[in-house]
């Protein structure tokens, strides 16, 4: 009967110990809360509609490319067919950059 408890216990705490492992946490960042005259909003973000924005290149890629040019608190003031012009902060001052509407967001 000892030897049964025994095995149980085991059993159980080696499918707890499995159980456990393949538990994925949740991801939150999809999700964002907007607040506006008709209330709290919740909505949810489309990876692949942000990823590939008219197969060239998203507002979200312009103020990153941005960012790593050197921008602090990159805005998007302007996007055309051809170019995304982005203003931002940098060690001069106020500062503007714009990019290539494209694939890669190369810098014109």
């Amino acid at each position: 009967m000892r030897i049964l408890s025994r095995a149980g216990l085991s059993a159980v705490l080696l499918l707890g110990a499995f159980g456990a492992s393949s538990i994925v946490p949740a991801s939150a960042q999809d999700l964002q809360l907007r607040i506006g005259p008709d209330g709290v909003r919740p909505e949810f973000r489309d990876r692949d509609r942000d990823r590939d924005y008219r197969g060239g290149c998203s507002p979200g890629e312009a103020r990153a490319a941005a960012r790593d040019e050197g921008f602090r608190r990159p805005e998007v003031v302007r996007v055309t067919d051809r170019s995304i012009t982005v203003e931002g902060w940098t060690r001069n001052g106020p500062d503007r950059i714009r990019f290539a509407n494209r694939r890669g967001c190369p810098e014109i």
